[in-house]
Order: C-alpha cells, then structure tokens, then sequence
C-alpha cells in the first residue's frame, strides 16, 4: 500500500491503487443507491400527479425530511451498537420494503398510512450514512482518509447527476417505476453490504473507570466545541442549497432565460465531478481546521457575488468561487466526526449528518423567504452567514488533544 511522506502529496491515482477492494465495494454501492434516489426529488409531482393536493404533497416531504434528519441520528446509534456493514444492510433493505410499498398507498384514503411510509423511508434511506462514514474512515489509512472522503461526495454527486436523466426515461413508461427503481437500487446496496462489505463489531467503549464513563450524546452536548462545528454545518448546508433555491428565483426576476440556470448547474456538476479529487490532493495537506474555515468562507464569497451579478457570465462566475468552496471543506469537514475516539464515533458522526440534513430540509424555506423580504439583499445574508460559518469551523475544528476530545 503506498505511504506518502509527511508534506508530499499523494495524487488521485496513487491514492486509487492504495484503496482497499472494500473501499471500492463501498463506493460502487453508495452510487449504485444514489442513482436511484429519486423520492426526494419527484415527490411533490410524484403525488399531485397522483391526485394529492400541493399541501399534502407539501406535508409529505416536510415528513421524509423530518425522518431524513432523524435518520441519520438513528444510523449512528445503530452504528455504534450492532456495527457499520449491519447497519448499512438493516437500513437498506427497511428502505427497499417501504419504498416498494409506497404505490400502492397512493389512494386518496390512504394518505395517513402514505404519511407514515413516506416518514419511515426518509428514516430507512438516510441512517446509512454515518455507517458508510464509518467504515470508509476505518478501511482508509489516516493519510488517505480525506481524499476517501471526497470519493465518496464524487460518487454521490454522480449519481444525483444521473439520477434525473433515468428518471425522465422512467416517468414516460410509470410514474411508479421510480419509487420502484428506488428500491431496487437499495436493496443491491444492501446486498453488496451483505456480501462484498467486511463484517464489523460495535466499538468498545473507552478505557475508563465506570464512574467517569459518559452517554456519548451527553459528551457531544458538553463538547462547545464540535457544537461550533456542527454550527457551521448547519448554517454552511442552508448556504449550500441557495444555488438551487433563491438563484433560480433571482435569474427568473431579472428577466434572464431558463437556460441560464441549466448553464450554473452544469457548471456546478462538472466542477465537482471533474475538479474536486485533483483539488483534495492539495487541501488534504492543510490543517483541517483550515480547509474547514477558508472553503466555507470561499463558498461565502461566491454566494455574496451573485448580489453583484447582473449578468449571465457573472453569474457564472460566482457559481465558479462558490463551488470551489464547496470542493475545499466538503471533504475535510465530512471526514473530520471521524477522527474522535471509538466509544464517540458513531454518535459524533450521526450528529454531523443531521446537522448536514437539517440544513438542507430547512434551507429551501429561508431561501424563499428570504428573497421575498429582501431581494437581492439575501446575498448579503447569506455572505454574513458564510463569514459566521468559516468562523465557527475555525473555532470548532482547531487542533485538539485526545484529553480534550473524551472529557
């Protein structure tokens, strides 16, 4: 397996060839379940094409983000208490089941039953994801473990590329195909889990005298710290979706086509896919902390520029600063829960994935509201909350001792 020196920088393909086979199983699952995510996405259309109102559509995917946020909390208990590969299967193959279900729900009757699967399979689909953090920071040498990290968002961002490609292909035959496609592709996940995936135990608890031991989630609330952290993902995350949410809102008000926001996130998509790796080979060098404060500062600036922007070409031209900020955190924050002792891990990496969730369910709303009340203000805002955000990942992820990291 290939070591680099302390202060060199390990390429894309070097870190590729010293990837364990297991890694790789991981990755190929977590796209083979990405590019089947489409319940998220089509869910409004999916049930007033149906014949549900826009306000029971609204409630539902209010509901699958409720169960998504707690999800990812539920994925790092169960993480911690019965194993990372167990937990990817349990959570996999629930979703397969509810999701399968889920057609056949759509009578106008049968909403309160719909509210309830739709809550669980939010719940099912997202407790994976601190599992699959997990396993990847325990497979990956310490050296490598950032760019696993940008892997992993790599695979994820291709397959919600793909994902609305196969599924304009699928809404032409059924509208049902997608939530049927959806639990197809979780249920190979769950068996490239079962197979393909080594078998791994619950962490054992901290080596400590039983009076000073602690519920991790009593730690996690104590640690001001990783509170500050989780800070800065919560308000980073709500930065994040405003390309998609309050932008389109913008280039619609100033009268610009529709095919300048198909031009911004093609731009995004291919920065990401083509550019993040090459770029984590040097971030990965920083001290995390750093990539953490000045990536969320940059992603800031980029979302401050659009309130400058008057034309397509800066517009463009934000989304460029703005995404490279993205590329410069995203994988150095994503990895960072890992780094905490065993007996915290799981808990400390649920945590991080619910805050993550949470901005995101929340960021749609205080985008729109937003330009409501401000206009171009909101860019202003949202820059200021970037400035607050690179701070917090700044105070929160400095270097810390292990005493510091299990009192």
């Amino acid at each position: 397996m290939n070591v680099s020196k302390a202060g060199t920088r390990t390429g894309v393909l070097v870190t590729w060839r010293a990837t364990p086979i297991a890694v790789r199983y991981l990755l190929g699952g977590v796209l083979i379940n990405q590019i089947g995510a489409f319940v998220q996405t089509f869910l409004v259309l999916y049930l007033t094409v149906r014949g549900f109102s826009v306000g029971q559509a609204g409630a539902a995917l209010t509901a699958y983000s409720a169960g998504a946020v707690f999800g990812t909390l539920l994925g790092g208990e169960l993480t911690h208490r019965i194993g990372a590969r167990s937990t990817i299967v349990s959570a996999m193959a629930a979703s397969a089941l509810v999701l399968g279900f889920v057609p056949w729900l759509c009578g106008a009757s049968r909403f309160g039953p719909l509210l309830v699967a739709i809550t669980i399979a939010g719940l099912a689909t997202q407790s994976y994801r601190p599992a699959a953090a997990l396993l990847l920071s325990e497979l990956t040498l310490d050296e490598h473990r950032v760019m696993s990290f940008s892997m992993m968002r790599i695979a994820l961002n291709v397959g919600a590329a793909l994902a609305p490609l196969i599924a304009a292909g699928l809404i032409l035959a059924s509208w049902d195909l997608l939530f049927w496609l959806d639990a197809a592709t979780a249920l190979a996940y769950a068996l490239v889990a079962l197979t393909l995936l080594p078998r791994t135990s619950a962490p054992q608890e901290l080596a400590q005298p039983a009076e000073n031991k602690q519920f991790a989630y009593v730690v996690l609330l104590r640690d001001i710290r990783y509170l500050l952290f989780l800070a800065s993902v919560l308000l980073g995350s709500i930065i994040y979706v405003q390309y998609t949410v309050a932008l389109p809102l913008k280039i619609t008000a100033e009268g610009h086509s529709a095919a300048l926001y198909s031009a911004v996130l093609v731009t995004a998509s291919l920065l990401l896919v083509l550019t993040e790796l090459k770029i984590t080979t040097y971030v990965k060098q920083w001290p995390v902390y750093v990539a953490g404060a000045v990536g969320t500062a940059v992603m800031g600036l980029g979302i401050a520029a659009y309130g400058l922007a008057s034309s397509g070409a800066l517009i463009v031209l934000a989304t460029v600063v703005f995404v490279l900020g993205v590329m410069v955190c995203g994988p150095s924050m994503f990895a960072y829960p890992t780094r905490f002792p065993v007996a915290l891990r799981a808990r400390y990496v649920g945590a991080h994935q619910a805050a993550f969730g949470l901005g995101i369910a929340l960021g749609p709303t205080v985008g729109v509201l937003a330009w409501e009340g401000l206009g171009n203000g909101t860019w202003w805002v949202f820059g200021a909350i970037g400035v607050i955000a690179s701070l917090c990942a700044l105070m929160g992820m400095h270097k810390r001792t292990l005493s510091e990291m299990t009192s």
